[in-house]
């Protein structure tokens, strides 16, 4: 019987507070974004005017219970950049609006020419009017939505590429542009380097991108980047690389190694700063990537200038 009295007082002093807070009045509207980061397509203006045009007018002089938190969030759930939102009342009978937002990860440009930006869910987001991001660029993208085929292989390769290369910090600056062709393969353009790199499709890109670094490290730096015109990824473990006919300027190849080791250097440099750590399958044991690169694994520029000025004299 005593433990029955005291679990009856108990829930009884539960209901009286509930009904208590219910009946209180609100104090109050606090609102987070990015949980107190940096907001960088919302503001809290913005959410507050969400939330008055769905008649939280005079908030101040409402009852807790008259606020219908459900609705409230499904109408902020309706913003393109809301990625998850909670309203809850604290203990000080204020409103807490808890947002975060979606982060893009690819600008898509359609064979039409219209243009928005993608997140890792695959949802498709206008242009933001007044943020800048360096992102993954794609054009020629088939259809005029993002994700109109659920089970489409395409869309699933370029989510897969778009993080990789906005996560990964040499490919990130290396990679300018990626063209999907009509049978939905990817050719991409290099910022350093004249070569077209016909990639295949977005399978294995993971060793298709070691394979490249590879091929960068071990050749292009060595004897220059503008003896090739296209790299094909296409097939799996191999590289074929086409040469360039006719005369090459050694400078430019000179400046362009330079370009990729100061590249190199700076990927280093972001992965120190930022310490994200990220597992990639190597193809072999022991073998070089753009993550296990060391700064003394670089290869020294030894070339004497005035001895390659007389070399590209005598070919020219």
């Amino acid at each position: 019987m005593l433990w029955c009295l005291l679990g009856g007082s108990a829930l009884a002093l539960l209901i009286a507070a509930i009904n208590h807070k219910n009946s209180s009045l609100c104090s109050g509207l606090a609102v987070e974004i990015n949980e107190g980061g940096k907001a960088n397509f919302l503001d809290k203006g913005m959410v507050t005017e969400i939330l008055l045009d769905g008649g939280i007018k005079d908030l101040r002089d409402k009852k807790m219970a008259s606020v219908n938190i459900q609705k409230l969030e499904n109408l902020l759930r309706k913003n393109p950049w809301i990625q998850d939102v909670q309203l809850y009342f604290d203990n000080n009978q204020i409103l807490k609006v808890r947002i975060q937002e979606r982060q893009p990860i690819a600008r898509l440009f359609t064979v039409s020419g219209m243009s928005f930006l993608i997140d890792s869910s695959g949802m498709q987001l206008p242009l933001a009017a007044h943020s800048v991001f360096n992102l993954p660029v794609f054009t020629g993208y088939p259809d005029q939505k993002f994700g109109l085929h659920k089970d489409s292989a395409l869309n699933q390769q370029i989510r897969n590429l778009s993080v990789f290369l906005s996560r990964d910090p040499f490919w990130s600056n290396q990679i300018q542009e990626v063209h999907i062709i009509s049978d939905q393969t990817f050719q991409m353009t290099p910022l350093i380097g004249n070569q077209v790199i016909e990639f295949g499709d977005g399978s294995d890109y993971e060793n298709k991108f070691h394979h490249l670094f590879v091929f960068y490290r071990k050749v292009l730096t060595q004897i220059g980047f503008e003896k090739y015109t296209s790299i094909k990824l296409a097939y799996s473990g191999e590289i074929i690389a086409t040469r360039k006919q006719g005369f090459i300027s050694k400078t430019d190849s000179i400046q362009a190694h330079r370009n990729v080791m100061e590249m190199i250097r700076l990927a280093q440099k972001m992965e120190s700063d930022t310490g994200k750590i990220r597992e990639i399958k190597p193809l072999e044991r022991n073998t070089e990537t753009e993550q296990n690169l060391k700064s003394y694994d670089l290869p020294e520029e030894k070339e004497n200038t005035a001895e390659l000025n007389s070399k590209h004299q005598k070919q020219q």
